[in-house]
């Protein structure tokens, strides 16, 4: 199944990326991008773009998307970060502000500088408490790219990559890879969806059960580009299986009469 899903994003995996890596490499991005899939992203210090110490291990107890980007790019970054930036409002107006968070990393280490990559956020709408710009030195960097399964190369351009974003859960391990330059808020919310109301708390909770009414009553409305909750769907299930235990009941209390009946 996950290489089934690998060669249909392929094409947007590769879709804006340099010639080098579209004509040569995208077999080896895309094995590389989905076999990350289940790894858990080390713990790894990283420079804030306002200058303070990131670590990696704060991010746990929350879901966490981390894209790799590098300033000096024209094309593939900036409509990341966008699309990015659009999808986390509508997250946060879904989840909450406080439910995940999001990363940032230049991946060009002798330019991405923090001063670059907080002048990177301003300039394309993204950043804010839940979303983090930050800088790395190359060592660094390769063990990040290579736990999130991001594959990079030099050009004459700049870097030829592929455009993704890396959906890592609450305690560290990859949950999956968003792929394309673009992509609509659905691409997001749904993996942040099944980790917030699938994976968060017990099922066996009070909190929990709410949780999972949640995830199979929320939907996105591309009329509006919002995501609501619709409860009446709960209540068909309810009703529906109310309905079908009355007949069940029906039809035993009907066949004991009958056994009763031929006893007699």
């Amino acid at each position: 199944m996950r290489r089934i899903l690998a060669v249909a994003a392929v094409v947007q995996l590769l879709a804006l990326a340099g010639p080098g890596l579209a004509d040569g490499r995208q077999d080896a991005a895309v094995a590389k991008s989905q076999d990350a899939i289940g790894a858990v992203v080390p713990d790894l210090p990283l420079m804030g773009a306002d200058g303070d110490r990131i670590t990696l291990a704060q991010f746990r107890g929350k879901p966490l998307l981390v894209s790799l980007v590098y300033t000096g790019c024209a094309d593939i970054c900036p409509t990341v970060v966008e699309s990015l930036a659009l999808a986390n409002r509508a997250a946060e107006e879904t989840f909450g502000k406080d439910s995940f968070n999001i990363l940032t990393v230049g991946f060009d280490t002798r330019r991405d500088t923090p001063d670059r990559m907080r002048n990177f956020a301003k300039a394309h709408g993204a950043g804010g408490k839940n979303w983090r710009f930050a800088s790395s030195d190359a060592s660094t960097m390769d063990r990040l790219a290579a736990a999130v399964g991001f594959d990079f190369v030099a050009s004459a351009g700049g870097f030829d990559h592929p455009a993704q974003v890396t959906v890592v859960d609450a305690e560290g391990k990859v949950y999956s890879q968003i792929y394309g330059g673009t992509f609509a808020p659905p691409d997001v919310i749904e993996p942040l969806k099944s980790l917030i109301y699938g994976r968060a708390r017990p099922v066996f909770s009070l909190a929990g059960l709410g949780d999972r009414v949640k995830l199979f009553c929320t939907f996105y409305d591309p009329r509006t580009g919002r995501y609501y909750f619709d409860y009446s769907i709960l209540f068909s299930v309810v009703i529906g299986a109310a309905c079908l235990g009355g007949v069940l009941y029906f039809l035993l209390r009907e066949l004991r009469k009958s056994m009763q009946a031929g006893r007699v």
